[in-house]
């Protein structure tokens, strides 16, 4: 495993003061997966479909066309690319086809429908009902079908009605969690495979607080939630990053054999890791 970078100090999540930029429909460079059924909609159809639902990120269709918008000026302004690399590099390492994978916190469909393309079936889950609404009519409108549901991961009665499969797909929503371990520990029931994990793991410096999760002692960084109204925050008012080498012990403790370090970067709210977990 490699070093991890020099610690930088977590920041507050972002917050919209600066408002939804002025974007232009038209004039983008074309998006490089088909999207079969916004093609076929009129500008004057395509704006109203814009500001039928609070949308938080975009794509464009064939045709250079904005489907959706900015989160706010400097958050999700650019178009989204499908697929996100981290998904072909999940197909590679674990081979979607013919497999039923769980994406975790679906947010807008966009990795939804990477997914979709390659795997057998998914399902994917979210703790806002908005963003299922935005996940449902994102996918169809790529012609993609995947089930979607409204899930609180740190539930455990959410989570024991979620399927057995055989992938999960989880990018930035462990950071957000105020019990990752005991997450973690209830998901991996239900997991044959591997997972992808992408999340931000406490600064060494940093992680000056301590819990106990499944009869274990974890320190851990507190990091500011912004509740269920803030859409790129967590459900309550904290979240605990653990720091990596007890993330990777957590993984391997509830059977995931073989960890993998992918990625290990320090962004601007700090480190964050990709990880790939096998079963074997």
């Amino acid at each position: 495993m490699s070093n991890q970078p020099a610690p930088s100090s977590p920041e507050k999540p972002s917050r919209p003061e600066a408002g939804k930029p002025n974007l232009p429909l038209t004039g983008w460079a074309t998006g490089s997966v088909p999207t079969p059924v916004v093609d076929t909609l009129s500008n004057e159809d395509l704006e109203a479909l814009n500001g039928l639902l609070p949308w938080s990120c975009f794509t464009v269709d064939g045709h250079g066309r904005r489907f959706g918008d900015a989160a706010w000026v400097g958050k999700r302004d650019k178009p989204q690319g499908i697929p996100d690399l981290r998904i072909v590099a999940m197909d590679q390492a674990f081979t979607l086809a013919g497999k039923h994978v769980l994406e975790i916190g679906c947010f807008e469909g966009v990795h939804t429908i990477a997914l979709c393309q390659r795997a057998a079936l998914v399902t994917a889950i979210d703790s806002r009902i908005e963003n299922v609404v935005k996940t449902v009519v994102r996918c169809a409108m790529f012609a993609q079908r995947p089930e979607v549901a409204v899930c609180d991961v740190e539930s455990e009665p959410d989570l024991r009605r979620l399927p057995a499969v055989d992938l999960v797909h989880h990018v930035g929503v462990l950071y957000h969690l105020k019990d990752p371990v005991a997450h973690l520990q209830q998901l991996a029931k239900g997991v044959r495979q591997g997972m992808l994990l992408d999340t931000h793991v406490a600064p060494p410096t940093g992680a000056t607080q301590t819990y106990t999760s499944g009869g274990r002692s974890f320190r851990y960084y507190r990091h500011k939630e912004g509740g269920k109204a803030e859409v790129f925050s967590g459900m309550y008012d904290h979240a605990k990053w653990l720091l990596l080498d007890d993330l990777v012990a957590v993984l391997k403790s509830v059977g995931f054999a073989r960890v993998e370090q992918i990625e290990l970067a320090d962004q601007r709210n700090g480190p964050r890791v990709r990880l790939h977990a096998h079963r074997v």
